[in-house]
């Protein structure tokens, strides 16, 4: 099986959708269309449906399912597909063999949720996911500041379509030894904490970016992006300057309101409901008005 084609896609803008919500708490599928429309209008070519900015961990497996099927038939032809998958080992494979016959390209893997997680296990969780869809590119989302690079390496002998890794450790200097221990050149490197860490990544190997901004505005996550690329750190810092204040009220108190500051922007544009799901929750009336100021700079 040839890789290469799904490791040129992540090296990349990748883009975590939010699910808009109706007022009766279902999804809006209309908006949701309209919202990856979008998204692929404005230049995206990957595509996260159940992400965490999706609000995975609120959405039930049925929402799921919906979410990665919507995506699909929207993003075919225009877009890569990777689908978010996690929980227990069951519900993971079944999610991933799911997107496998939904048509999607690749799963992400999201960090196993468990009050004890060994090194050797971490492999075991994700071994079960790829060798289920050998098809499917996967990319495991690293949230665990103890992972040892040489685990992924581990996990990548065994199962050849571990093609891409989401790094979100907060760290860039133990992100570069993480990812030389790995293997810089083995894997695609994407910086998983979005466009504040991009550029101290990108310094260090990463040839990718999550973004949950780029639901807001494209053409601003595209601009850094093409900055990274051209290795024009100055240029791509200027883009850090202008959203570092959107980004930093989304990462506040341990991102409290990473979902919900998006949705108040797009609730400021007129394209969805600011609506989320517990254990989220809506900006309280006096920080609307700031949201709404960040992005009335912006050219969306």
């Amino acid at each position: 099986m040839d890789l290469s084609p799904l490791k040129t896609a992540l090296a990349d803008v990748v883009a975590i959708p939010v699910t808009p919500f109706a007022a009766n708490g279902s999804i809006d599928t209309a908006a949701h269309r309209v919202l990856l429309r979008r998204l692929l209008d404005g230049g995206v070519r990957v595509l996260t449906p159940n992400g965490n900015t999706g609000e995975f961990y609120a959405l039930s497996p049925e929402e799921r399912r919906a979410v990665t099927e919507l995506t699909v038939a929207e993003a075919r032809g225009r877009a890569a597909v990777l689908v978010g998958v996690g929980h227990d080992v069951p519900t993971a494979v079944a999610a991933a063999e799911h997107a496998r016959d939904s048509g999607a390209d690749m799963v992400m893997v999201h960090q196993p949720v468990h009050p004890y997680v060994s090194q050797d296990g971490w492999i075991d969780y994700h071994r079960a996911v790829a060798e289920a869809v050998p098809e499917l590119g996967v990319v495991p989302y690293i949230r665990n500041p103890l992972l040892t690079g040489d685990r992924l390496a581990a996990l990548a002998d065994d199962c050849p379509n571990v093609v891409g890794v989401k790094y979100a450790v907060p760290d860039a200097a133990r992100f570069g030894a993480f990812a030389r221990d790995a293997g810089l050149d083995r894997f695609v490197w994407i910086a998983g904490l979005a466009e504040l860490y991009a550029p101290s990544y990108f310094a260090s190997g990463a040839t990718g970016f999550t973004s949950g901004l780029v639901n807001v505005a494209p053409g601003v996550s595209l601009s850094m992006l093409a900055a990274l690329r051209d290795g024009d750190y100055a240029a791509a810092m200027k883009v850090w300057e202008q959203i570092r204040r959107f980004e930093e009220l989304r990462a506040d108190r341990q991102s409290a309101d990473n979902v919900t500051v998006v949705k108040e922007a797009l609730a400021s544009l007129g394209l969805c409901s600011r609506d989320v799901r517990p254990p989220s929750r809506v900006l309280p009336q006096a920080q609307r008005r700031d949201v709404a100021d960040q992005v009335a700079g912006w050219s969306v």
